[in-house]
């Protein structure tokens, strides 16, 4: 029901109440002051978080001429994950879908029809396993069930959610590696961050990666899949939409003698450091001509530590562990206000011209999409589990397991989550 506009008013006039008088522009001097004495390098409480592998910098080029440059890479590969997203039962079983797709751009319609396909199982009942070995079906697509059993009730959903994206994802981009040429860009970050997140959340999340195989052979995977691009010299990258980390502002906040941090997340602080504004009549106008990217930096802090940690015991790696670093930029484009990271493994970004290639095709692809390159938003497509789709396969769901979901009220009045 659309809100009367009585209460409207009277709901949006509470901002009137709020008595906070910091402007728009003293974030903005703010921003401008992080950029020119906190990034080369930042440091925590344990020593440099983040650094630029070059100079610092803010960078610009025109919308229109790089959207009409030759791509830097003849053909470019996206690869993505979609899920059906966590779904309790009845009978006390906690499953998720994921389903993974890579796409080609120019087209290569054989690899789009190739999935794979992870459904993973939670159960409170140690004593059945549901677990399956991987099993090939239709042309070239692969399935398994895993299983995992928590000693508490809690993260089930978290768990099986992250157990199924991430084996789908990385089976799915080692399986096909062969078929990349000239550049793989993954929708979202490098590694497995929602895995990874477990290792500083709780202690019953953080002995998962010492107790459980589906961890070990997602760390495994991911570790690989560096070693396999990097002996086959050709790059891959990911390309994160939502910005939702909060490891500078964090820092500043906890670390640094900076004072009062005004930004909710690194999104918010990187958007001031990177847009162009003019005065206009007195009032401050936003220049859209323009896409600006910030220079690369070294990133080790928070979950980037895990992967370029010398000394982690869960890693068996053959190239130095600073080759695995999190590397990224910082792209912003003014048209639609977005801001959008790009990551790579520091193997490839360490060399300047393949740096400036990943670095120039994303910022190409952008200035024509509006918004993720073309490979990424057909391989989101192509992964994707519609709503339709979800609803038949927890129907199918019910009657195999001769059972029913497991929903409340919520899931009535606002439609189930899928």
């Amino acid at each position: 029901m659309t809100l009367d506009p009585a209460h409207f008013d009277g709901i949006a006039g509470l901002a009137d109440r709020i008595d906070y008088d910091a402007a728009d522009e003293d974030h903005r001097d703010a921003a401008e002051t992080v950029w020119e004495h906190y990034l080369d390098p930042l440091r925590d409480a344990e020593g440099v978080v983040l650094e630029p592998l070059d100079d610092l910098a803010r960078r610009r080029v025109d919308a229109e001429a790089v959207a009409l440059e030759d791509p830097p890479f003849p053909t470019t590969h996206g690869l993505d994950a979609g899920t059906l997203n966590p779904q309790p039962f009845k009978n006390g079983l906690v499953l998720d879908v994921a389903h993974a797709a890579m796409c080609a751009d120019p087209s290569d319609l054989p690899l789009h029809d190739r999935r794979t396909v992870v459904k993973a199982v939670h159960s409170n009942d140690a004593s059945t396993n549901f677990g399956t070995e991987w099993e090939r079906y239709d042309e070239g697509s692969r399935r398994r069930i895993v299983h995992t059993h928590l000693p508490h009730d809690q993260y089930e959903e978290d768990v099986v959610h992250a157990l199924a994206l991430y084996l789908a994802e990385s089976t799915h981009a080692l399986d096909h590696a062969d078929r990349v040429e000239d550049l793989l860009v993954l929708d979202g970050p490098i590694y497995p961050t929602g895995v990874l997140r477990w290792y500083y959340r709780s202690p019953a999340l953080t002995d998962l990666f010492e107790e459980s195989d589906h961890v070990a052979r997602i760390l495994d995977n991911y570790v690989e899949l560096v070693e396999t691009f990097v002996d086959r010299g050709v790059p891959f990258a990911g390309f994160v939409k939502n910005l939702s980390s909060k490891g500078v502002v964090r820092t500043l906040k906890r670390d640094t003698d900076f004072g009062p941090v005004p930004w909710a997340h690194d999104a918010g602080l990187f958007a001031q450091m990177l847009e162009r504004r003019e005065s206009v009549d007195g009032e401050f106008e936003r220049l859209t001509d323009e896409l600006t990217f910030t220079n690369w930096f070294a990133s080790t802090g928070g979950m980037d530590r895990f992967f370029s940690d010398a000394g982690n015991p869960h890693l068996d790696r053959d190239l130095a562990p600073e080759q695995y670093e999190v590397t990224f930029c910082v792209v912003y484009d003014p048209r639609r206000d977005l801001v959008f990271k790009v990551e790579a493994p520091r193997a490839f970004t360490d060399d300047p011209d393949v740096r400036e290639r990943i670095e120039r095709g994303i910022l190409r692809e952008v200035a024509v999409q509006r918004g993720p390159p073309r490979a990424v938003a057909k391989a989101d497509e192509l992964a994707a589990i519609d709503h339709g789709s979800a609803e038949s396969l927890v129907k199918s769901f019910e009657r195999s397991l001769d059972t029913e979901l497991d929903d409340n009220y919520n899931a009535v009045r606002w439609g189930r989550n899928y």
